[in-house]
């Protein structure tokens, strides 16, 4: 499945097996066998009764104050998209009953116009499950996955091309699967489907979705190969619209006067 009946739980251990014990400052002259820092000794730092915590983590209460909120995202370094992670689990504000609702495919016609203006750069938007639903003929030329109807996780993770068009394949799946469970907190319940299929379908999708990384990606800079073209420097900058449709705006556009920007030139 999914969902995971002790989403919290699982985050909190996640995030608790990725702190470096001696760099937070606790002092052990025992050989360690267990990643990062104990349940008790996160409780300390956190302030925490140790036996409270371990019910915390266990899924045997699951409605701390938003004081030990702030005190477990404190001792757990936690960056603000982690925190606002942390915060959805903890505090839910939608039941996810009330968002089983199928998502809108269709892009608005204002959009679809700008869409047409923008011949010279590689521009697309996506749906909450990354589905393309729409995008300019040169972002379909510069990368297969960004064509109306392709998926960009399934792409990353189920077709062979992928580890071709992407030199850094492996920074681009985290990040993708980590984008993706920032959207699926936000609109919970809505994305279960997909994820289960997707566990099933790619071993490393289902590792990297358990690891519970989590973080939302709007801006950066992405290598891909172009056919007869080569690698190309792309940064990107994304853009959620407004509406309950969840859509998202990507537009990649070149350094100016580098040879990305002369090769995209040739390629529109």
């Amino acid at each position: 499945m999914a969902r995971d009946d002790n989403e919290l739980g699982s985050f909190l251990r996640s995030r608790r097996e990725k702190i470096d014990a001696a760099s937070a400052g606790v002092v052990d002259h025992t050989r360690r066998r267990v990643k990062g820092l104990r349940r008790e000794e996160l409780a300390l730092l956190a302030g925490l009764s140790p036996s409270y915590y371990i019910r915390l983590e266990q899924g045997r209460d699951r409605n701390p104050s938003r004081e030990i909120l702030q005190a477990l995202a404190r001792a757990l370094r936690l960056d603000d998209t982690e925190r606002s992670y942390l915060w959805s689990l903890a505090i839910p504000s939608l039941d996810p009953a009330e968002n089983d609702v199928a998502p809108a495919r269709t892009v608005r016609p204002g959009v679809l116009q700008l869409l047409k203006r923008w011949a010279d750069l590689p521009a697309f938007i996506v749906g909450p499950s990354r589905d393309v639903l729409a995008g300019t003929a040169l972002a379909v030329r510069v990368n297969p996955a960004w064509s109306p109807g392709h998926n960009l996780i399934e792409f990353t993770f189920l077709d062979p091309r992928a580890h071709t068009v992407y030199p850094e394949w492996d920074e681009i799946a985290l990040q993708a699967v980590a984008g993706l469970r920032a959207t699926a907190v936000a609109r919970r319940g809505e994305l279960d489907g997909f994820v289960s299929d997707l566990r099933e379908r790619s071993e490393t999708f289902r590792a990297l979705w358990d690891s519970h990384d989590v973080y939302a990606r709007t801006m950066g800079a992405k290598q891909l190969r172009v056919d007869g073209v080569g690698i190309l420097r792309l940064e990107f900058e994304t853009f959620a619209l407004t509406g309950p449709e969840g859509h998202v705006l990507y537009v990649y556009f070149p350094e100016p006067g580098s040879a990305a920007d002369e090769a995209l030139r040739r390629l529109a």
